[in-house]
């Protein structure tokens, strides 16, 4: 019985993560290399293709949290069948599009996918594999990152053999989110019971989410994993978005060495991630976060003093060495620090403050370019957050700490 138990849980987890690769192949590749270029060609005015890209981030803020809290109440499969559904639907409406405002709701549309299955799909890993969190939530974020690092890819390719023929890149993103829905149907069968079997009625329901979110919002240890992997996402998000600017104007490598030195961020991770989250359940949670912060700051404060690729190349290695031990650990950690009926709800509260990181920290590191001190002040103010992260979390002792 056990071992049957066992395989029927390796089973769905697996499913998860093959639902992870085609669904984030799906919504990557709908956005690079072609959702400039197509927004573009439809004449939107290029101070406004900030807005198209953007579109598709916002659900990420305003979903993930109620959508993971409300499969705490009704259990997972619906939503990981809701946002099959998305990834399914939403490739088809790009080709519906005629004028370049359309492209807008259509992206804030598609953002809801990602944005529902992620934190739903963690917190379904979590329940599954509880002595194996840090390896498993890993192993499925590695999946995803394969499908994020195809995409761009597939989608070049697809655009070189049909002459830039925006309505077949599209079709390739409907067959892809198509799988990921195919992936998830089994779930429908199902019949795993909700978290919370007394359900209510709607007001009884929002109660009792928002009871949820205002436990969660009270642990200090929720707090601080949360601040710890946004301040992550912050400097993540700046340094991919700015690198792409400093090694062709600054270092002036070609658009190629300068992809291979960005995408080795994402290439560590998919190696990396499965590993470290394994070493975090062995060793706890506390060291590779705290290793992490330090490993991933330091190249950064490096970066805007060094000109030779191959340097440049193992700095971005290193950094995204550290950035993988971190968030191998955090998202485990999170679901630890919280009873099991609120598994859910951390794991949406945590995307959404990543999320709030990640927006943030081309924003802010914009301002600092913007100064005299350029990509000095950039990459250094980067190191500076990491480093400020992680002695938060050093001081807190929240890896020793227990949901209050």
């Amino acid at each position: 019985m056990a071992s049957h138990t066992k395989n029927a849980k390796d089973s769905i987890f697996w499913m998860l993560c093959i639902m992870g690769l085609f669904a984030i192949l799906s919504s990557t590749m709908s956005k690079s290399p072609v959702l400039k270029p197509f927004s573009l060609s439809l004449g939107t005015p290029t101070d406004l293709t900030g807005f198209v890209a953007a579109a598709s981030t916002i659900p990420g803020i305003l979903v993930s949290l109620p959508a993971a809290s409300l499969s705490d109440i009704y259990g997972r499969k619906k939503f990981l069948l809701i946002a099959g559904f998305v990834f399914a639907s939403a490739p088809f409406l790009y080709l519906l599009i005629t004028v370049w405002w359309q492209l807008i709701p259509v992206r804030f549309y598609h953002g809801f996918a990602t944005a529902i299955f992620v934190p739903v799909a963690e917190a379904s890993i979590a329940e599954l594999c509880p002595t194996k969190r840090g390896e498993r939530i890993s192993l499925f974020s590695s999946m995803t990152n394969v499908g994020r690092l195809i995409a761009p890819i597939l989608g070049g390719y697809v655009l070189l053999i049909t002459s830039d023929n925006f309505r077949m890149l599209y079709s390739a993103v409907a067959v892809a989110g198509v799988t990921a829905l195919i992936t998830a149907l089994p779930f429908v069968a199902e019949k795993k019971q909700p978290i919370i079997t007394q359900q209510g009625n709607a007001k009884e329901i929002v109660k009792r989410m928002f009871c949820g979110w205002k436990a969660v919002a009270k642990s200090r240890g929720v707090l601080v994993v949360s601040f710890v992997q946004a301040c992550q996402y912050y400097a993540y998000g700046a340094a991919e978005f700015y690198l792409a600017g400093y090694l062709p104007e600054i270092v002036h490598l070609n658009k190629f060495l300068t992809g291979v030195i960005i995408t080795s961020i994402i290439g560590v991770a998919i190696f990396a991630k499965p590993y470290m989250g394994r070493v975090s359940d062995k060793i706890g949670r506390r060291i590779p976060i705290v290793l992490g912060c330090i490993v991933s700051a330091l190249p950064l404060l490096a970066i805007p003093f060094v000109t030779d690729f191959w340097i440049l190349l193992l700095l971005v290695v290193v950094y995204g060495f550290g950035f993988t031990t971190v968030t191998a650990s955090t998202p485990a950690l999170m679901s630890e620090l919280v009873p099991k009926e609120l598994i859910g709800t951390s794991m949406g509260f945590l995307g959404t403050i990543m999320d709030v990181g990640q927006t943030l920290g081309p924003i802010i590191s914009g301002l600092i370019l913007a100064t005299n001190l350029q990509y000095y002040g950039v990459f250094p103010s980067l190191t500076f957050v990491l480093l400020f992260s992680c002695i938060i979390f050093v001081l807190s002792g929240v890896a020793k700490s227990t949901f209050k």
